[in-house]
């Protein structure tokens, strides 16, 4: 079974990818995305590898016969894409090279873009899920591609919310939250000459870094040369500082948000960012989502931004002087 299924108490689609659930346990000692494995080339940098089980697909089953007046079914129309960061097994992305990381990013960028040349698809979404404690089995470096056929509800709000503020004061809020973040100081980790790295003032998770553009860009296409490799060094970077904090690969989700495709123009009031959500709180902690955060979207950080960014400027230091070395 593979289809969407409208919510209509949250006005958001639901993928029911029962297939997913039979997905073979890969044995210990073998693995897909590496050389030698019979699915991937012997030699590569970065690669696009389609997804094996994926719950949205370019030629989708027809959902189940199940919908009624009140519940609307729709096919799971979509892509999914695995993005092979490098070849070797167990290399993080801080312990990849500049140039390679600027591969990445480079692969991003096609990928979004002919992803977006669906005009099915309405959100091209760029993410890695890394480390156990967000539940993968998978060590091998690597990040998802997912093309939507909808604007997934917390995107919609997000791209709502940045229309609204445009709408009333003719300013992007990203912009500004950006120059108040800057102005205040505080909250800031690093920067360099194109990217920003802070713990937003109102961040959900004790170490939930935002890498944002300090350009009013919208996607990674309009990036120029010196922008991308500067995004790639940000990144590579925000890694490197997660994982000085407490002296282990440290785990997260970390989320592009570009504007929506093949929906409208949002080159006035959506901004470039990337979001992180590591759910470490401590070094033997983890922050779980309980009834709060997961049943009512009522957040609550048992962490003050203002010191998790000091913690984190001192793992950004740990994580150049070890670069340098």
């Amino acid at each position: 079974m593979a289809e969407l299924r409208y919510h209509p108490l949250t006005r958001d689609w639901v993928m029911i990818a029962s297939h997913r659930q039979n997905r073979p346990q890969m044995p210990k000692n073998w693995c897909p995305f590496c050389p030698g494995s019979g699915k991937v080339p012997d030699d590569f940098d970065v690669l696009k590898y389609d997804n094996d089980f994926p719950a949205l697909s370019q030629n989708p089953p027809e959902p189940d016969d199940v919908a009624t007046e009140l519940y609307r079914t729709a096919p799971a129309y979509g892509k999914c894409e695995v993005i092979l960061y490098s070849p070797k097994h167990n290399v993080t992305l801080p312990e990849l090279t500049l140039p390679h990381v600027r591969k990445l990013v480079d692969l991003w960028t096609e990928r979004f873009e002919k992803i977006a040349a669906d005009e099915k698809i309405k959100y091209v979404f760029i993410f890695e899920n890394r480390g156990e404690a967000v539940g993968v089995t998978m060590p091998h470096p690597h990040g998802q591609i997912y093309g939507y056929s909808f604007i997934p509800k917390k995107l919609q709000i997000e791209t709502d919310s940045c229309r609204s503020y445009y709408n009333e004061k003719s300013r992007c809020l990203i912009c500004d939250m950006l120059a108040d973040e800057r102005r205040d100081g505080r909250r800031m980790v690093f920067e360099n000459e194109d990217f920003s790295v802070f713990i937003p003032f109102f961040c959900e998770y004790p170490y939930g870094i935002y890498i944002v553009s300090r350009t009013h860009k919208q996607n990674l296409t309009q990036f120029n040369e010196r922008e991308r490799d500067n995004l790639a060094a940000a990144v590579r970077a925000a890694a490197g500082t997660l994982d000085n904090l407490f002296g282990f690969t440290f785990p997260y989700m970390m989320c592009m948000h570009q504007d929506p495709v093949n929906s409208g123009d949002y080159s006035k009031d959506f901004h470039f960012h990337i979001e992180y959500f590591p759910p470490m709180r401590a070094a033997d902690k983890i922050k779980y989502n309980a009834s709060s955060e997961t049943g009512a979207w009522a957040h609550c950080n048992p962490t003050a931004p203002e010191e998790k960014a000091v913690e984190l400027r001192a793992a950004y230091a740990k994580f150049c002087e070890r670069d340098r070395a």
